[in-house]
């Protein structure tokens, strides 16, 4: 059984806490987080770990600021290199819009260890907010996100526990309608081909619900094909390419994201593949720019920029009356949009 998570804490850490937690008077935390002094490697070590334990983070601008506060609001999203997160930030960007803040990005790369090292240098310039995409942390990071005394605000995802605020939508819901339509549309030889497997939290809760659905309808995955990089028209075309070639018999193809669904797509346009009469295709995500496509994708709307604005509205509002008691919990409703590839004429 999971144990119950503790209350998060209200009040900023202090060396004290971690002079406290380790045994070790204040001044030889300060030396070890300043990286001064003579301290030896086992102290050093046992000051860090206690600091890592408690989710302390130094303040960079303590004495420097009254209000100990910057007017920046921290972004941590794992990529720029796809449509998805570009959108979201256009999102805080409005949510921020007239405020006075302004939105600074860190990128994690879908690597826990990243994420904590932006999550650790993010904190320690204090800013007004923190919003962070995903659910799932490294214990350091989440223990950084619950000693923070700032409001914190999860998004993109909602089937889980959030530290203090979250927005986002079921991904376990996007993936259970898209199999409902694909098996009400008569589909029954389905594949699955995903990127940054199983890295990517939210797609690898999609395809665990899309084959818990499909369960239920008497129908199992008959196959899949996995890849641990990043997304794009060519590895999408070389996927499908990869996966047709070794099971010919499928007839639909459900991807992780939209844009490797759009290299499926052409790839078999190219390959002259009757779809969605012979294969039927669906991505994920409603990114805008592949409406230009010979054939619109089936795919789900995942509600990005107002995820983003939404979240931003939150630390804004939260800035403006200096109090915020947290825990807002805003789901918004994935959109299924059928697209020209998955119903058959």
């Amino acid at each position: 059984m999971t144990e119950p998570t503790p209350p998060r804490a209200r009040r900023p850490l202090t060396l004290r806490d971690v002079s406290e937690a380790s045994g070790v008077s204040e001044m030889t935390v300060s030396r070890v987080m300043r990286n001064r002094g003579d301290v030896s490697a086992a102290t050093r070590a046992r000051v860090l770990a206690a600091a890592q334990r408690l989710g302390y983070v130094p303040n960079k601008i303590a004495g420097a600021l009254a209000s100990q506060r910057v007017n920046l609001v921290a972004v941590i999203i794992p990529s720029l290199s796809n449509l998805v997160f570009p959108e979201v930030l256009n999102g805080v960007n409005a949510g921020l819009d007239g405020t006075g803040l302004q939105p600074v990005v860190g990128i994690s790369r879908y690597e826990p260890e990243r994420e904590e090292k932006v999550l650790y240098e993010m904190l320690s310039w204090r800013p007004s907010g923190l919003i962070i995409a995903g659910l799932e942390h490294s214990d350091a990071a989440r223990a950084m996100l619950r000693a923070a005394d700032v409001p914190v605000v999860e998004i993109m995802d909602v089937d889980g526990e959030p530290v203090d605020s979250v927005v986002g939508i079921s991904h376990r819901r996007a993936g259970a309608e898209m199999a409902e339509a694909i098996a009400s549309a008569g589909y029954r030889r389905i594949g699955f081909l995903g990127t940054k497997m199983p890295m990517d939290h939210r797609a690898r809760k999609r395809f665990e619900a899309f084959t818990g659905a499909l369960a239920r309808s008497g129908i199992e995955i008959a196959d899949h094909q996995f890849y641990a990089g990043g997304s794009g028209l060519k590895k999408g075309r070389e996927m499908t390419e990869a996966l047709l070639r070794r099971s010919p018999d499928l007839d639909f193809l459900y991807y992780s994201n939209d844009m490797i669904a759009a290299g499926g797509l052409l790839h078999c346009l190219d390959a002259g593949i009757d779809v969605p009469g012979r294969l039927g295709l669906a991505g994920f995500n409603g990114i805008e720019l592949l409406d230009g496509l010979p054939m619109q994708l089936a795919t789900t709307d995942a509600c990005r920029r107002e995820i983003g604005q939404k979240a931003a509205e939150i630390i804004a509002r939260c800035a403006e009356t200096g109090a915020c008691d947290g825990g807002e919990r805003i789901a918004l409703a994935p959109r299924l949009s059928p697209g020209e590839t998955l119903f058959r004429a």
